[in-house]
């Protein structure tokens, strides 16, 4: 299993020698479908790409704000992540005929489904405790039992195909399976149905990386590994040139975390609560224009 970029320097290769010309909805892709890549988690490895800077503070709280089933953007915003502001706007939400939805106001997206599955949406602001299906608690609750955790169901969906026209953005990262190996070490595969190499990818690796280490950590498990399929996986024409320059430099050693305290509950986490055990190493950042 990998402890550096080279599974993701590997994809980005074989889409700039494989790839097919797509014309999509937002722009012109270079693509490959089916594509898989493995990331080791163990000794406390969290897989941050080294070979550009990731904004790992921006991701941690993404995945914070997914799992307190937020979707509303200013929270983010309020938190200096820009991620969701373009489609969080006015234009983009009318683009998907949610003129009923306040500007900033995200829909069913990711949170609502990982923790009120298929509750009856109205806006962000509504209370939805108690309403749908808490996959993420459900979660929870099978990790901390011995007699269930080596259960092959432990699955978490984002796909909700009776809200998706509700949504302002598809879930892209659709389905998570966690897997417990003899009692003790926790997996976690991903599949997912689109992933903008250049941009999202990374953060998709982080992201559920992240998760893996967190639910490991509250629920007395260590995490092993994370794995990550792809359908979709494109570059971006924009992007191409950019990722050429990053293919040259020299993937480094994926820095350590752990976490420092257990919480009472899974949101109450913050990056406060990550402690690094060894430095987060890598070459300097490299900026791409998102295509929304």
């Amino acid at each position: 299993m990998a402890i550096s970029d080279q599974p993701y320097l590997d994809l980005i290769q074989r889409i700039l020698r494989e790839g097919h010309n797509m014309e999509g909805r937002n722009g012109n892709t270079v693509s490959v479908f089916g594509h898989s890549m493995e990331f080791s988690l163990k000794d406390n490895n969290i897989p941050l790409l080294t070979t550009k800077q990731v904004a790992w503070k921006t991701c941690f709280r993404e995945l914070m704000w997914f799992l307190k089933g937020n979707t509303d953007n200013t929270i983010l915003q309020k938190q200096n992540v820009k991620i969701w502001n373009d489609n969080a706007s006015r234009e983009f939400l009318d683009s998907r005929g949610l003129e009923h939805l306040e500007e900033n106001d995200l829909g069913p997206v990711y949170g609502h489904q990982w923790r009120h599955f298929n509750a009856p949406y109205t806006s962000c602001n509504e209370d939805y405790t108690h309403k749908g299906v808490d996959q993420i608690q459900h979660i929870i609750n099978i990790l901390k039992d011995p007699k269930q955790h080596a259960s092959r169901r432990i699955i978490m969906s984002a796909w909700n195909p009776c809200q998706l026209d509700q949504m302002a953005l598809p879930p892209c990262h659709v389905l998570a399976q966690f897997h417990v190996r003899d009692h003790k070490y926790l997996s976690c595969i991903l599949y997912q149905r689109s992933g903008d190499v250049g941009l999202g990818v990374p953060f998709n690796i982080a992201s559920y990386s992240f998760l893996t280490h967190l639910l490991a950590h509250h629920c007395g498990l260590e995490a092993e590994k994370f794995v990550h399929f792809l359908g979709d996986a494109h570059i971006y024409e924009n992007h191409i040139d950019t990722l050429k320059t990053q293919l040259q430099r020299e993937p480094l050693e994926f820095p350590k975390i752990c976490f420092s305290a257990i919480r009472e509950n899974i949101e109450d986490y913050t990056e406060k609560d990550i402690t690094w055990l060894t430095e987060y190493k890598h070459h300097k950042k490299i900026v791409m224009d998102m295509v929304a």
